[in-house]
């Protein structure tokens, strides 16, 4: 009966977390549009001034690495800057148009910490009411389930190997 109940709850447990996901992951999507825009921005003005001096991108970059300690270190951070905003582009491109259940072939590229951290911050977990949170939850109970199950088993496998050496 106990085993039943913890059963039940680690399915329900595992139903509640995974039928977040598709919100999750639309946030996750459109909070990662706006890291692309903001950073496309930061981009074209950094362009801007390179162009104004008559630089491509890549030698106004080496330009201001060669202005001491701290242009050295803008120009790392400007680097640092195109790399994100390359990665956070072909992210974006990927999942944008997608449903949820296509988004979720996509999870690993949710890998940017300081992203996912903000849409964590601000994200309320609400009870999914649409069919794609339904199977969502649906995959997490039998998931939780499954979990149980190995747990329990994992439990139990001592017992069952001291038991088979102690028979004659």
């Amino acid at each position: 009966m106990i085993a039943r109940a913890l059963a039940l709850v680690m399915g329900l447990s595992g139903a509640a977390g995974v039928s977040q996901f598709p919100e999750y992951s639309q946030q996750y999507v459109q909070r990662l549009g706006g890291a692309v825009d903001e950073l496309a921005r930061f981009m074209d003005d950094f362009d801007a001034d390179a162009a104004s001096l008559d630089l491509t991108r890549e030698a106004a970059l080496v330009d201001l690495a060669k202005g001491g300690e701290m242009g050295a270190a803008r120009a790392d951070t400007m680097v640092a800057t195109i790399d994100r905003h390359a990665r956070f582009s072909a992210d974006l491109e990927e999942m944008q148009g997608l449903g949820p259940f296509s988004r979720a072939k996509y999870a690993a590229r949710f890998t940017d910490s300081e992203l996912a951290g903000r849409v964590w911050e601000n994200y309320k977990p609400a009870m999914p009411v649409t069919f794609e949170g339904a199977i969502f939850a649906f995959i997490g109970f039998l998931g939780g389930l499954a979990l149980f199950s190995a747990l329990i088993w994992l439990l139990r496998l001592p017992f069952v190997l001291f038991r088979r050496t102690s028979e004659p």
